[in-house]
């Protein structure tokens, strides 16, 4: 593990440029410039994250960095791939119509298992029953509070679950920290956002034709494909589970056990699913190769920054209130992961500690635990607040517009839906677990 930086071997402060301005492409380009974007992207996260890699071994002589940022790489990499490799050879069908009050239970259903298979996972495990269950009546509605409750909010008890937690795991906050501290936040946001959808489908149930309504009165029939990959989902989760002594195994510096045994999973699952599966699945490796060069060039910018943070600190953001909407309002339009990661830096920097010291990042679990919650609810939560805050916002989108739904575009997600439905949500559940800490 790295040793805290003394001011005096600190990177300069231009060395952020390259971190910043990878954020912004993510954030930016597939709005503004989307095709060439989608040809383009590889080439710019690595070479952005190489202008850091040259810094470090030209200019500072120093290896540990990067040596620890391809570690974490790796076991970050086999986790979100696995999970999307063997979630992708489950296949769901559903015939029949939904009422509220069932739409409401799936909701509430994937909230709970993007814990276990993370956000992207159930996003694509549940996306398409969730379109055909209401294929008389869905509408942008339904598409964006699949994106609130099963792709962002939902997946907050579990280091699993979504990946700025994921990293923070990574980094040494307990497995079980998330699941114990993060629950009643997740309990009342789901239940809010849940009560709201409920009475917004009602409204759009009863404008429904009658024969519409008539025909959500019988009963739904599901299949279900693949259920043996649930055997290497639970594999998945045991690796992650595995004693520390075996955790610290690593073959070649960077290939953990988990790793390993993760990747083996995924490798079965693809090589043992039924091409129809995948085919039902709309299953390609498009995704999950975008999010592994994206975070290529992540990894390796976030260094300086990270570096940095722990010193500087953010601010004016202090108290554990300023941290959750500080996190928040940065998750919402830059990736929630690097972000998570930047404000524990600046947390952790203020109390003199260091986010590449595991045993600094369990204290700081002990001993700020109101801060770690605030950073942690912050990143996971506003994740939702736009198309680009989080992964699997866009995946969703985009199979939701090949399924012919009309979906809000960037603006009229943010205008009809996440400030006037997901924003005073979040304030009033950051009030009510952090304004008087």
């Amino acid at each position: 593990m790295l040793l805290l930086a003394s001011a005096s071997v600190l990177p300069p402060v231009w060395m952020v440029a390259p971190f910043a301005i990878l954020l912004l492409c993510i954030a930016l380009m597939p709005l503004f410039a989307s095709h060439f974007w989608e040809h383009h992207y590889p080439k710019v996260a690595v070479g952005l994250g190489l202008v850091t890699a040259c810094y470090y071994v030209l200019v500072a002589h120093d290896w540990h960095p990067l040596h620890h940022a391809a570690h974490e790489y790796i076991s970050f990499m086999a986790l979100v791939g696995s999970l999307f490799v063997i979630s992708g050879g489950i296949n769901i069908r559903v015939k029949g119509e939904a009422t509220p009050f069932i739409n409401t239970v799936f909701l509430l259903i994937g909230a709970v298992l993007a814990n276990l298979i993370g956000t992207t996972g159930a996003s694509m495990l549940l996306i398409r029953p969730w379109i055909k269950m209401n294929k008389y009546r869905v509408t942008g509605l339904h598409i964006v509070f699949f994106i609130f409750v099963v792709s962002n909010v939902g997946g907050s008890l579990t280091p699993v679950g979504d990946p700025p937690l994921f990293l923070g795991f990574l980094r040494g906050v307990p497995f079980f920290w998330t699941l114990e501290h993060c629950w009643k936040g997740w309990a009342l946001a789901v239940t809010l956002l849940l009560s709201v959808f409920f009475v917004l489908d009602v409204i759009n149930f009863r404008r429904a034709p009658k024969e519409v309504r008539d025909l959500e009165t019988a009963h739904e029939t599901w299949f279900f494909r693949g259920l043996s990959n649930l055997l290497l989902l639970g594999l998945v989760l045991g690796a992650v589970l595995l004693p520390k002594n075996l955790q610290d195994i690593v073959l070649g510096g960077v290939l953990s056990v988990p790793a390993m045994i993760m990747i083996s999973a995924a490798v079965v699952s693809y090589l043992t699913t039924r091409p129809v599966i995948h085919e039902a699945n709309d299953f390609n490796f498009g995704p999950v190769k975008e999010v592994g060069f994206l975070f290529i060039g992540i990894f390796l910018t976030m260094i300086p920054a990270l570096q940095i943070l722990e010193h500087g600190g953010v601010a004016g953001v202090s108290s554990p209130l300023s941290y959750y909407f500080a996190t928040g309002a940065l998750s919402a339009f830059l990736d929630n992961a690097p972000t998570y990661l930047a404000f524990l830096a600046s947390a952790m920097g203020q109390e003199g500690l260091s986010v590449d010291q595991s045993a600094d990042v369990l204290a700081f679990s002990q001993q700020q635990g109101t801060h770690l919650l605030a950073i942690s609810l912050g990143a996971v939560f506003f994740g939702a607040g736009s198309y680009i805050g989080n992964g699997p916002n866009f995946m969703v989108k985009a199979i939701a517009d090949r399924s012919k739904v009309h979906t809000p575009g960037f603006i009229g997600y943010m205008v009809r839906f996440s400030i006037p439905v997901l924003l005073p949500i979040l304030i009033l559940v950051g009030w009510i677990m952090l304004g008087r800490l």
